[in-house]
């Protein structure tokens, strides 16, 4: 199948040992992968996570990340049940192609708390941490959140801090919701400068012209780690199109990949990135 082929949203590409593995959010109860060797034939999709009748959360299960550590695969993944917050919950499997399965009881995110799209940032000392959106439909005012995680990826040790609120920076356009204006934060992908600054990529809505669209933001952190100030660097991707992550292919070629349009008929984008100076473009 090539990329247009298939509808996917918040994809997420894991290189590894010579294949392209692609997650995203594909159906309201399981987590499929794509498989590819080249990044535009894709295998038809393995289910890797379908959850039991005892696993808590029943529907929108959303935005999975996978992540290689310590010889296991880990799978950051958004869930929501009716009695229960949304929330971010870290799944693990020996495989790629999964199964992936629970190792908690719980989510790791807080209880109270609607809480979604969870990332996997690992800092200088090799310490882990989750950065994840404190989901603007319950404060508004969309939140992004950082907390550390223990070394097994099993639960916050430390309480989660606010890194930033969506309407900080000025760009980014009010969603209605109950006829108020929320802000959303979505998506947040940390990635590592060849000269050792820290960028982050997250999404939102921004006016390009008198049309709202989603787009991809970055921010600099101004002290190269993650409880730095984030200072807006400029968009990445402002043509409908976001929840993007950064990867290299086999070549060492930087990549970034995204779901376009933001609603109906989403397929996965590649795009060539540039990368210099700390400066982030996509290669025309």
């Amino acid at each position: 199948m090539k990329n247009t082929d298939f509808t996917i949203r918040d994809p997420f590409i894991l290189p590894f040992e010579g294949k392209y593995y692609l997650y995203g959010t594909t159906s309201n109860t399981s987590f499929s992968v794509y498989v590819s060797c080249d990044l535009e034939n894709w295998s038809e999709p393995v289910t890797v996570f379908e959850a039991s009748d005892n696993f808590k959360y029943k529907y929108n299960f959303w935005a999975p990340e996978v992540h290689y550590r310590n010889g296991s695969f880990y799978l950051f993944g958004s869930f929501k049940s009716d009695d229960l917050c949304r929330a971010t919950q870290i799944l693990k499997s020996d495989n790629p192609l999964g199964p992936f399965i629970p190792f908690t009881e719980n989510a790791q995110t807080p209880e109270c708390w609607e809480c979604l799209d969870g990332t996997l940032y690992i800092d200088k000392k090799g310490v882990p941490f989750m950065v994840f959106c404190h989901e603007w439909l319950q404060v508004l005012n969309g939140e992004m959140c950082y907390a550390r995680l223990s070394d097994d990826l099993s639960h916050f040790i430390t309480e989660p801090k606010l890194m930033f609120k969506a309407n900080d920076y000025p760009v980014v356009a009010p969603s209605n919701w109950h006829e108020q204006d929320g802000y959303v934060t979505d998506g947040p992908f940390m990635h590592r400068c060849k000269n050792g600054e820290l960028l982050m990529i997250w999404s939102s809505n921004h006016y390009v012209g008198n049309v709202k669209k989603y787009c991809q933001i970055i921010l600099k952190s101004d002290n190269s780690e993650i409880d730095g100030n984030w200072i807006y660097e400029g968009m990445l991707f402002e043509d409908d199109g976001g929840h993007g992550m950064l990867f290299k292919d086999f070549d060492g070629n930087l990549k970034l990949c995204l779901h376009q349009p933001n609603k109906l008929n989403e397929h996965l984008e590649i795009f060539n990135v540039s990368e210099k100076d700390g400066k982030l473009s996509i290669i025309k």
